[in-house]
């Protein structure tokens, strides 16, 4: 049995799933982030049809 280099392959594992942990951290960090964004962007526009009721209120549509 090879004792060093099984020690090697746990240690390349222990790393890869270090990594991927962080990675994933960062992913979900990161979509946090971007639902705050969209939540400001709604209030926004929240608050664009109390200043301005009529905008955006009507389509026309010609075929």
């Amino acid at each position: 049995m090879d004792i060093a280099g099984l020690s090697m392959n746990m240690a390349m594992m222990d790393v890869q799933s270090q990594v991927g942990i962080k990675m994933l951290s960062k992913t979900i960090d990161l979509g946090k982030d971007l639902g705050a964004g969209v939540v400001e962007m709604a209030d926004a526009a929240a608050m664009e049809l109390s200043v301005n009721p009529a905008v955006g209120g009507n389509i026309d549509i010609r075929l």
